[in-house]
């Protein structure tokens, strides 16, 4: 009674105080009412404070620890920790059933509290569709289901099952770190962008993976018009202002041009009627086409959709260097060109997330360049099935076909003259691919002699980021390369290549559709099965547990125009008019509530009747 007391004086003279610099006094009085309570029941939340070193007081932090203390996992609810609001993260909740609370102390984390639908990213850029459009709150999946907390977590024990996450700092306000512990964690926090070393990329170009980014590239565009526009700009800073270079001639990069020359033929051709003759879209690939692993049908028709709205394609050129407005570029001939720009957008290559980084560091078996290795139920290796991954942050770890490679090669030699035609090489690749699922994406492709060009283009992307470099210094395409015009492949040649593909190649390619259907696989794991995070309680489930199997519906582009493509699984490619309005009406119908799918079709529907807003607010 007494301690009470003395405990209840010291917290009434606390009030007094600054709460922003509380007295060690009032920490321990606020903490050591606490100390008495045993974490027995799950979730509970005890507020500790680290030992104090021989510092001043300021660097004395108070954490708030959501520990499991006392927890009995054979009678208690797990602790299931989700990481991420991204596509895989937000294709898991959505499928949880909210029953799940019943199963699960479910909690969502993540530095971003909303998920972002990124398709339709290249169309917030330039107006035609808003940003509120293709966002949607965390917090309306989890009703029922479970909490979440926007903060980002910077680091994760594995062994002690701890995670230490804060407020995201760019919000400015203070980071309140906590450490909260885990039964099971599933992380779903994507990927980087990756520079690939390249001197100024950071500072002088746009990313494109955010709301932020699309943004800033919108007001970007804005600024350079009016700039342009001004009577006192010369006539060759103007042409500057208006060159937009896009890196990339994937999907992204592709989309965003296509978005840039709408916006500019259908809008600002009317409003700056004078300077829109000297706008430039350029748009630099290190490939010989764009859009490489498609179809070469649709690689060509959006060359030709290009060429006749103007975009120029840089292609077989890799970026050098970027400096203030101007990108030096460097073809396979080793010449160097200085394209000066008013906006440049970095549509290429991803990286590995820096808290992938960590964790691999204190897991054995870990080594890929990019994310964390998994078996394939989406497991992370070394972590007792107590961590799982999906989207970005995961590649199934497969058998490597290249331990393979002599039997491989004496099958499908049957003329044993030590070299495979395109035809055999075809047949190994689509019979290997059964057991080797990596070399599933290339025996698709490798129909013809365009299609090996379109496999070298595979490897070359698979390639490690130090790899990839000295790939782009070069400009090699190792396949394509080693084929060099020729229609047949050596054993020699065949090991390589196959040691390159295994030695980078993820299973699955890093799309929104794998970690949608990742995402959707774990959810009915974790809903048809009780997960623990504990191997002697979870042991059952290696039986129980089917293996994620990826269905590959299609891919699509849009390529302006209202014109988009489609490469279809057994139908081919789809081209043109009616391809594009196919592509508008399943990327509304795509979005994840029907709210935003009413949002997307408003949108698409103003944009045509009233054009777009180019205001720079």
């Amino acid at each position: 009674m007494n301690m009470l007391l003395q405990h209840q004086k010291l917290a009434a003279g606390c009030k007094q105080r600054s709460v922003a610099q509380p007295s060690r006094g009032c920490v321990a009085a606020r903490t050591g009412l606490r100390s008495g309570r045993v974490a027995s029941r799950q979730g509970s939340v005890v507020t500790a404070v680290l030992t104090p070193p021989a510092k001043p007081e300021s660097s004395n932090p108070v954490y708030t620890t959501m520990s499991l203390d006392g927890h009995n996992l054979k009678t208690a609810k797990p602790r299931l920790v989700v990481l991420g609001s991204g596509w895989g993260a937000m294709s898991f909740l959505k499928a949880l059933p909210t029953s799940i609370s019943d199963t699960y102390e479910l909690i969502v984390v993540s530095p971003r509290n909303y998920f972002l639908y990124t398709p339709l990213l290249p169309a917030v850029a330039t107006g035609t569709m808003e940003e509120r459009s293709i966002v949607e709150p965390v917090r309306n999946f989890i009703v029922g289901k479970g909490e979440f907390y926007e903060a980002l977590c910077k680091d994760i024990d594995p062994v002690a099952k701890e995670l230490v996450c804060c407020f995201p700092e760019d919000a400015g306000l203070d980071s309140a770190c906590f450490k909260m512990s885990y039964d099971v964690l599933v992380m779903a926090v994507g990927s980087v962008n990756n520079t690939f070393g390249i001197k100024g990329v950071d500072q002088y170009c746009f990313y494109f993976k955010s709301i932020e980014d699309a943004n800033k590239l919108r007001s970007r565009v804005s600024e350079c018009f009016e700039r342009a526009a001004l009577p006192a700009t010369p006539e060759e800073e103007r042409k500057k202002l208006l060159t937009f270079v896009v890196v990339g001639g994937g999907p992204t990069g592709v989309e965003v041009a296509a978005e840039l020359y709408d916006m500019i033929e259908e809008d600002l051709s009317k409003l700056y009627p004078n300077i829109v003759k000297d706008v430039s879209i350029q748009v630099v690939e290190l490939m010989d086409h764009v859009l490489s692993t498609y179809d070469r049908a649709i690689s060509l028709y959006t060359a030709d959709q290009f060429k006749r709205a103007g975009i120029k394609l840089v292609l077989n050129s890799r970026v050098a260097s970027v400096e203030d407005g101007v990108v030096r570029v460097v073809n396979k001939a080793n010449e160097t060109t200085d394209i000066k720009f008013g906006a440049c957008v970095w549509a290429t290559g991803i990286a590995m997330n820096p808290l992938i980084r960590q964790l691999q560091e204190k897991l054995p078996g870990q080594s890929h360049f990019r994310s964390v290795l998994t078996d394939d139920c989406m497991r992370v290796k070394g972590s007792d099935g107590s961590i799982w991954a999906v989207g970005d942050a995961a590649t199934i770890d497969q058998p490597k076909a290249l331990d393979y490679a002599e039997q491989l090669f004496e099958q499908a030699d049957t003329n044993r003259d030590g070299r495979l035609s395109l035809e055999e090489l075809r047949q190994l690749l689509t019979a290997a691919s059964k057991e080797f699922s990596h070399l599933e994406e290339h025996a698709r492709f490798l129909d013809s002699q365009t299609g090996v060009k379109r496999f070298g283009g595979l490897v070359a992307k698979s390639l490690s980021p130090a790899d990839a470099a000295a790939a782009a210094a070069s400009g090699a395409q190792p396949f394509a390369a080693l084929l060099d015009g020729s229609t047949e492949v050596t054993k020699d040649q065949f090991k390589e290549v196959l040691g390159k593909v295994d030695k980078g190649l993820r299973a699955l390619p890093a799309t929104a559709q794998v970690a949608n259907q990742q995402g959707k696989y774990l959810a009915s794991v974790f809903t048809n099965n009780r997960v623990t995070g504990a191997p002697e309680l979870d042991a059952p489930l290696q039986e129980k547990v089917k293996p994620f199997r990826y269905f590959h519906k299609g891919s699509a582009a849009y390529v302006g125009s209202d014109k988009a493509v489609f490469d279809l699984p057994k139908i081919g490619p789809l081209t043109g008019t009616g391809a594009g309005f196919v592509w508008k009406s399943y990327e509304t119908m795509s979005q994840f509530s029907f709210r935003n799918q009413c949002l997307v079709a408003a949108d698409w529907l103003r944009t045509k009747i009233f054009g777009r807003d180019i205001s720079r607010v």
